[in-house]
């Protein structure tokens, strides 16, 4: 059984209601967390690319990608868990990891339990909640892994959007 049903939740993946880049994030991480995501993209063997600037990089420790010069461009990984769908890391700060999705490329049941999947794969991996908010509406998470229930869970109603 998924974690989301689709006809349920749709309206979170509505890009006119919700901006089609809605804010993913784990609240009080740490650079070993980061270093987790990026020892959990390469090992699930997923398609990434590293970025500083228009520089595509080698995958760095997550210490020294974090450590830059607070003038130097924001360090972004973009990972592909699905040749379809892409995820944008920013390595804003250390003390929490913020990432994109494109909700455009999350439209019906299949790719739902593509996005549960990978917020319970990131949220077993650092035993977090892993949070998604309307674009710029930071503050009112709609969706999310919840550790305790062990799957991604509704934190708002989808009839309300």
């Amino acid at each position: 059984m998924p974690d989301l049903v689709w006809e349920e939740v749709r309206n979170f993946f509505d890009p006119d209601l919700m901006g089609s880049l809605p804010d993913v994030r784990v609240e009080d991480a740490s650079v070993q967390d980061w270093q987790a995501v990026f020892d959990l993209v390469r090992s699930q063997g997923w398609r990434w690319e590293y970025s500083e600037g228009d520089a595509v990089l080698p995958l760095p420790p997550a210490a020294d990608a974090l450590a830059r010069p607070a003038d130097a461009e924001t360090p972004t990984l973009r990972v592909w868990p699905v040749p379809e769908v892409m995820v944008i890391f920013r390595l804003y700060a250390a003390v929490e990891i913020d990432f994109d999705i494109n909700l455009r490329e999350l439209q019906g049941q299949g790719r739902l339990d593509l996005l549960c999947g990978f917020l319970a794969l990131i949220g077993r991996r650092l035993g977090k909640p892993v949070l998604m908010s309307p674009e710029s509406d930071y503050h009112h998470p709609v969706l999310g892994y919840d550790v305790a229930a062990d799957r991604v869970v509704l934190l708002a109603d989808p009839r309300l959007t």
